[in-house]
């Protein structure tokens, strides 16, 4: 029997999944493996009567440059009690290629060392995926996905600061990212957005759903003063990651919740919730703006992903080939500017519990002090006595202060 190469994907999708599948399967079946698609991520990899695709060139010359996944995702997380060797063994594995973020990173890591233990040799190899960009690759190297999304999310942002003007009104854009904000601030300093604000910039000071809402009233103040009736800000949901349930409840919205107690905060828009908060802040202060909610997620997704990407995937298939033959596993493959392929082993980017840490955007790097010092419009002391034509304190809503930077 041929030795197979098998291809799981799980999370959510991102552009360019489908460069990677079509990349590492044309190079595989060049050297004469079979390459298996696994539908449904480790659940159909683990579970009887899985679904599984085979793969051949045809296949993966057509959905090279498509968005979307040809494989089914999942983000079903195995316990050590679901693994089995049934699928390898039937099949002849010797290489599991998995595509997503650190949860999927992390299980093939597990389901490796189980199938060592029972002596099955099978290599893993990581593909990092996410529109987040917060896996931990050298500085500089983004997650494939990232820069399509920014560049769809770019495309709407331009479109929105563009009706803001001609309308006379605020936008609160909220953008994806678990616990970073690489896209919010990726997209917010392309388009010259007045406000950005994502969990990193709250360094020195818990954040809190009030300070938020503070920064958004301090840029609006600040562009009044400008003669600028009009802006828009972008938020990272990634500032929720940061708060405690009791914080986040604490803002008066009306949750749904989990078995657990926790506020479902996957089924809510969250710009309508912090476009809410802002028009209740506004009104309080008797300033008259008028904003409106803007959500940027599932649709950046599954968009057709952009050259930079197309390239990128190609690269990262190519490359996870160049790391099986030099028999490297349990690691991740990265390509730098160059088109250098290197693994970045999984166990070099875990803490003590095995997950693997975040990256988060950098506040000591050049781009990010250029951007929040003097590429955002707030408030600072030498607009208190202006500002006070808007509100009895303006040093309230003095960008630095609400920091403590």
């Amino acid at each position: 029997m041929k030795q197979s190469v098998a291809i799981l994907c799980g999370g959510g999708p991102a552009p360019g999944i489908n460069a990677v599948i079509s990349s590492i399967s044309r190079v595989f079946l060049k050297s004469d493996y079979r390459v298996l698609g696994v539908h449904n991520g480790y659940q159909g990899l683990l579970k009887e009567g899985g679904e599984i695709e085979e793969i051949d060139f045809k296949f993966a010359d057509r959905i090279h440059n498509v968005g979307g996944s040809a494989l089914m995702m999942s983000r079903f997380k195995p316990k050590d009690s679901d693994f089995n060797t049934r699928f390898f063994e039937e099949n002849n594995v010797v290489l599991i290629v998995t595509i997503g973020g650190d949860d999927t990173a992390s299980t093939a890591n597990r389901l490796a060392q189980y199938l060592r233990d029972n002596q099955l040799n099978v290599k893993n190899i990581h593909v990092p995926k996410t529109i987040d960009n917060d896996l931990p690759l050298p500085e500089g190297i983004s997650t494939f996905g990232y820069q399509s999304a920014k560049e769809e999310g770019v495309k709407i942002a331009n479109t929105v600061y563009e009706d803001a003007r001609t309308s006379g009104n605020w936008f609160v854009v909220s953008a994806m990212g678990r616990e970073a904000g690489h896209l919010a601030f990726g997209i917010g300093s392309a388009v010259r957005f007045p406000m950005i604000i994502i969990p990193e910039m709250f360094n020195k000071t818990p954040i809190t759903i009030h300070k938020i809402v503070r920064l958004m009233v301090s840029s609006i103040l600040k562009r009044k003063i400008l003669g600028i009736n009009y802006g828009a800000v972008i938020i990272s949901e990634g500032v929720f990651h940061f708060m405690s349930d009791e914080e986040i409840t604490s803002c008066g919205i009306n949750f749904q919740y989990d078995d657990h107690g926790h506020p479902e905060l996957n089924i809510v828009s969250k710009a309508h919730i912090f476009n809410t908060l802002l028009a209740k802040e506004l009104k309080d202060k008797n300033i008259i703006v008028k904003s409106r909610p803007v959500e940027l997620g599932y649709e950046l997704r599954c968009i057709q992903p952009t050259a930079f990407d197309l390239l990128y995937c190609n690269l990262l298939g190519i490359g996870t080939k160049k790391l099986f033959d030099m028999g490297y596993t349990g690691c991740m493959v990265t390509a730098d500017g160059t088109g250098k392929i290197s693994p970045l082993f999984l166990k070099d980017v875990q803490d003590a519990s095995g997950r693997i840490k975040a990256r988060l955007v950098n506040m000591d790097s050049d781009r990010a002090k250029l951007i929040f010092e003097d590429g955002l419009q707030y408030l600072n002391p030498g607009d208190y006595e202006e500002a006070k034509a808007f509100v009895e304190h303006p040093e309230y809503y003095d960008f630095r202060t609400i920091l403590e930077w």
